[in-house]
């Protein structure tokens, strides 16, 4: 299992923004520029600007190497450094939660498959299934992108349920 840390205050807050958690999704396998970045968000670059520098002051993106673009006009690419991965917050926020609907709002209904289940287990065993899904998560975010296969996503909560006290 991933060994997590706790996140800084300036970490969390740069992981408290929807719009901050879906540039680090775009740019998790491949570098984007801001343009890019703002053109698949459908945002003005000047705004998304401010979040992309939020996210490189606060290490979950990187600068790649300078390019130039169609008009010579200096490009920095970006990509996630995959930090987010290794720290130990509040699993489930607001911010999280609003990037997942959003994104899922732009999925055709087709493409994304729903499983809910209820469990009744005793503590030992569910630290055991927490254990073993972590670790199968780890296995495959572990595994080489193979940038000719389609590309994915998964949105996991883990709640004790209200409605089965």
């Amino acid at each position: 299992m991933t060994e997590r840390r706790p996140a800084t205050d300036a970490e969390a807050r740069a992981l408290a923004s929807s719009l901050r958690l879906r540039i680090l999704r775009i740019c998790v396998r491949q570098p984007h520029t801001n343009k890019e970045i703002a053109a698949i968000l459908g945002r003005d670059p000047a705004s998304v600007l401010h979040h992309t520098r939020t996210l490189v002051r606060t290490g979950f993106l990187e600068a790649q190497e300078e390019r130039r673009g169609a008009r010579g006009a200096r490009e920095i690419p970006y990509l996630a450094t995959h930090k987010s991965w290794h720290l130990d917050g509040p699993s489930l926020d607001k911010s999280m939660l609003d990037a997942f609907l959003e994104e899922l709002a732009l999925v055709p209904a087709t493409e994304a498959e729903g499983i809910r289940m209820a469990l009744r287990l005793p503590p030992p065993q569910m630290d055991e299934f927490r254990t073993r899904l972590k670790d199968l998560l780890d296995e495959f975010a572990a595994r080489p992108d193979d940038p000719a296969a389609p590309a994915w996503s998964l949105f996991m909560v883990v709640h004790s349920d209200p409605n089965r006290p």
